[in-house]
């Protein structure tokens, strides 16, 4: 897509807009600093494009227990800035945020007017700055999202693919139960969603992305070593078992109805999306 500004360059969905868009404009840090949000509104304001997606965010999700001034910058302070600009300029604005808004209590999937309720503070800034994003006015989409996986950078599936390949037995997580989503169908979704926007300035709002079936990370990781051929065998542990400076949600199951309603975008089987990320990783071997 030409004239699309795409803040992330090196994160796993920046990395897969960049190969779907490849006529895109994608800026690394080198170039839009988020830790200072008015160089971020002016690096919009400057290249003037059609449209923006923000694919960047502070995801160091332990680390931001402790180093929440940056947290908020990236995640709150930067996206607010972004959307000024693009309401300044009128044109739309795509934030992708995630699950960790919802404090994961119960069992049934998070519609998107849901209470939210955070647990730590990378969820809270995300959550700030969806209300950020939203407060400025201009045309804009929050697509939240979850347990992302790709070929690129570091993820659950890589990790896997490394201890299977290493250990005959590992211990995963059973009782966090969400859908884990393939990069390359949130770029996809997202460039959908930011084309329609600008054929319509009706469309926008919050609205839920991710992968089906829902499953566990137990779960997720038996599938991950049956594809792969691998023979670790995986032992359920419950989350106790596994301490971390800021607690996961439990639920991370997501309804993603209106994202099918709105904008024809069915939820991806990540069972597929996996497949294909592992003959990326063998291609790359």
């Amino acid at each position: 897509m030409r004239d699309l500004l795409v803040f992330g360059r090196t994160g796993q969905v920046a990395q897969d807009l960049a190969l779907l868009a490849p006529d895109a404009t994608c800026l690394g840090r080198d170039r839009a600093d988020l830790t200072d949000p008015e160089a971020c509104a002016a690096a919009i304001l400057a290249a003037r494009p059609q449209a923006v997606i923000n694919a960047a965010a502070y995801t160091a999700v332990d680390k931001a227990e402790t180093d929440a001034d940056t947290a908020r910058r990236v995640n709150a302070d930067a996206p607010a800035a972004m959307a000024r600009a693009c309401a300044e300029l009128g044109i739309p604005f795509l934030h992708i945020s995630t699950d960790y808004v919802f404090d994961g209590s119960g069992d049934q999937p998070r519609a998107e007017d849901a209470p939210t309720g955070p647990l730590g503070v990378y969820g809270a800034t995300k959550l700030a700055g969806e209300a950020a994003v939203a407060a400025e006015g201009g045309h804009w989409a929050v697509m939240r999202t979850s347990w992302v996986f790709s070929a690129h950078g570091a993820n659950f599936v890589k990790t896997m693919l490394r201890l299977g390949a290493e250990r005959d037995r590992l211990t995963v997580v059973a009782d966090q139960i969400g859908g884990p989503t393939p990069a390359a169908e949130i770029a996809g979704a997202a460039l959908s969603m930011i084309a329609a926007m600008r054929d319509d300035p009706a469309r926008g709002g919050v609205y839920h992305f991710a992968g089906a079936p829902d499953t566990s990370w137990a779960g997720f990781a038996r599938e991950i070593m049956a594809q792969a051929s691998l023979g670790a065998h995986i032992a359920d542990i419950p989350s106790s078992d596994y301490p971390t400076p800021a607690a996961r949600p439990l639920n991370s199951r997501l309804d993603c109805a209106r994202i099918a309603q709105d904008f024809g975008i069915a939820r991806p089987d990540w069972r597929a999306g996996l497949a294909r990320v592992l003959d990326q990783l063998r291609d790359k071997a």
